[in-house]
């Protein structure tokens, strides 16, 4: 799985490792951090604490199966805002006239041509290398704009790229089509098809895009004459039998 690297100005330690952990996979628990960091549920308390009272998370009860309720913590608005994103407020209102004068597609048009050009400068080098060293390769250019994305190889022939954090989060939830440039740069870079399998706009944890790519015929074995009598149509891929 990839690494991802995100400056959180005025916190370090434990401090900007629980707001990333959160920014990640929130909402968490006290308990649920403390197995995330080898740490005791009483070590975050005092740190979760500080920074509630800054401002920057909230907690709320939750009953979670057996058992009395927990209090589960997540970032506020003012958390969110720690993290990158790449955007204005006069960016969002120049949009809006664009997509009156052409239409969503309009919009889309703009962010497809910022992300053309970066998968236009990084797919030379990556043309023959391998999906995974692909993916890993996005994961690290969304990771630079903002996304905290990393990457993680299912097998050979799939990956996955998942981006924790939205830089255009509040251009993305009042124009949403231009999640599909982001889709688009990905799917361009990696050279094959790629399904997202969630998306934060619509609450999930964070945007996971899937890619397969067919395997190689010099990858695919065919089976013994005794089980092919067996199983006339089954191969089996190299190293899996």
């Amino acid at each position: 799985m990839g690494s991802f690297s995100v400056p959180l100005a005025g916190f370090k330690g434990l401090c900007s490792g629980l707001l990333i952990a959160l920014r990640k996979e929130q909402p968490l628990t006290a308990k649920e951090l403390g197995t995330r960091f080898g740490l005791t549920a009483n070590a975050f308390r005092r740190h979760l604490k500080e920074l509630g009272d800054a401002g920057l998370v909230r907690f709320r009860r939750e009953v979670r199966g057996v058992g009395g309720p927990v209090y589960a913590y997540s970032l506020t608005e003012r958390g969110e805002q720690l993290f990158p994103r790449s955007y204005a407020s006069p960016l969002a209102d120049a949009l809006e006239v664009v997509r009156a004068e052409q239409g969503s597609e309009g919009v889309v048009r703009i962010f497809r041509r910022r992300w053309e050009a970066l998968a236009d400068a990084a797919k030379p080098a990556l043309a023959t290398r391998p999906l995974a060293e692909r993916a890993r390769a996005v994961a690290a250019m969304l990771t630079d704009h903002g996304y905290m994305a990393e990457s993680e190889s299912a097998s050979p022939h799939a990956v996955l790229i998942r981006a924790h954090n939205c830089a255009l989060r509040e251009i993305a939830l009042r124009f949403p089509e231009v999640c599909s440039a982001e889709a688009a740069f990905i799917e361009d870079v990696v050279g094959t098809v790629v399904e997202r399998r969630s998306h934060m706009m619509h609450g999930c944890k964070s945007c996971e895009y899937a890619a397969h790519e067919a395997v190689p015929p010099s990858d695919i074995t065919p089976i013994g004459p005794q089980r092919a009598a067996r199983f006339p149509a089954a191969q089996t891929i190299k190293g899996t039998a």
